[in-house]
């Protein structure tokens, strides 16, 4: 593409030849010739200099610095890029058309004349499966489920009976939706297991991430509400409710019957009690331990996970206690020379 293609497709302002040719995007430290980057941060400015990009993006931050390299000026560097992006992504490849002969596919299974159905894929009775649907191999979808328009689940997916999936839903390589949930009941020194007769359902434009994992309700639903994503290896228990638009980082859990508002952020390796409540626009940072209700907006760390501010004075604190037990020390000894002075006389 030209690069005034590319800055009318971002509705941005072109500073620079408008028949550069531009190949692809890349990073502003990896980048080659012929390929546009973006420049968001003025600390990353010094890249400027050895970056072989043939053009750079730069938002109202970076705009009035001198940039000798040929550029587009939108509002959002990051966002341009992002949409750079998207302009050059391919069409969704698949190898294979219609349903595959080879795919074991239920009678009463019900498939949109367009979705396409791979090899070894597993599709069970009474499923129904919407327009554009991609199903690729190993994917086993148990019965009774519903699964939406423009979706596409990849190798591996495990979908069990009567979940509800939306349209537009991209499951990574091995996510299993709608697994038994961890109930058992102690019963006589022995656990006895608690029938999981709920489903999951996941609204419109969601995707998970590979190998997550989101449980069946005992009774009820597990929801996962429109727009939200997931990364890998994320664990859902059962009965939860993740509110609309919202993020949460590889390796975090979230237990049963707890409900995570809208347009919470949720950093890698936080643990979320159950039958509690975040709020909305909340953000946990990394390695967090949620143990208690947080009703109110605000950024929050460490375990149990409390104000940010406060943490880091904790923080602050406890990387001084080394010197501080020493001082202690030093003052005993002295309290304990005025004693033996003050004993004297």
């Amino acid at each position: 593409m030209t690069l005034q293609e590319i800055a009318q497709y971002l509705n941005g302002e072109l500073h620079g030849p408008a028949d550069l040719q531009i190949s692809g995007p890349g990073k502003i430290d990896a980048a080659h010739e012929g390929e546009i980057t973006f420049l968001a941060n003025l600390k990353y400015k010094h890249h400027l200099n050895d970056t072989k990009a043939s053009a750079v993006i730069v938002d109202g931050e970076v705009k009035d610095e001198r940039i000798d390299l040929p550029h587009i000026v939108v509002p959002d560097a990051y966002i341009g890029f992002v949409q750079v992006l998207r302009l050059f992504d391919q069409p969704q490849y698949t190898y294979f058309e219609g349903v595959s002969d080879r795919a074991w596919v239920a009678d009463s299974a019900q498939i949109a004349a367009s979705a396409r159905v791979a090899p070894l894929a597993y599709i069970g009775p009474d499923v129904k499966i919407g327009e554009r649907t991609v199903i690729y191999p190993g994917v086993v979808i148990l019965k009774n489920v519903e699964i939406g328009d423009d979706c596409i689940l990849y190798p591996n997916v495990s979908v069990r009976e009567f979940c509800r999936i939306g349209n537009r839903v991209i499951l990574q390589n091995g996510c299993v939706i709608g697994s038994d949930g961890f109930g058992f009941a102690p019963n006589k020194g022995e656990y006895l297991k608690i029938p999981q007769l709920g489903n999951v359902i996941i609204e419109d434009d969601v995707e998970l991430g590979a190998n997550t994992t989101i449980d069946r309700a005992t009774t009820g639903s597990t929801v996962i509400k429109k727009g939200t994503k997931l990364d890998n290896l994320v664990q859902i228990a059962h009965n939860v409710v993740v509110g609309e638009h919202t993020v949460m980082a590889a390796q975090s859990g979230v237990a049963g019957s707890t409900t995570v508002g809208k347009h919470v952020t949720i950093g890698g390796q936080v643990g979320v009690a159950g039958h509690i409540h975040i709020g909305d626009e909340s953000m946990i940072g990394a390695q967090a331990g949620v143990t208690k209700t947080l009703k109110e907006k605000g950024i929050y760390w460490g375990t149990p996970a409390i104000p940010i501010t406060r943490q880091k004075r904790i923080d602050v604190a406890v990387r001084q206690l080394p010197e501080l037990l020493k001082k202690i020390r030093l003052l005993e000894e002295e309290v304990q020379k005025l004693r033996e002075k003050l004993a004297e006389k």
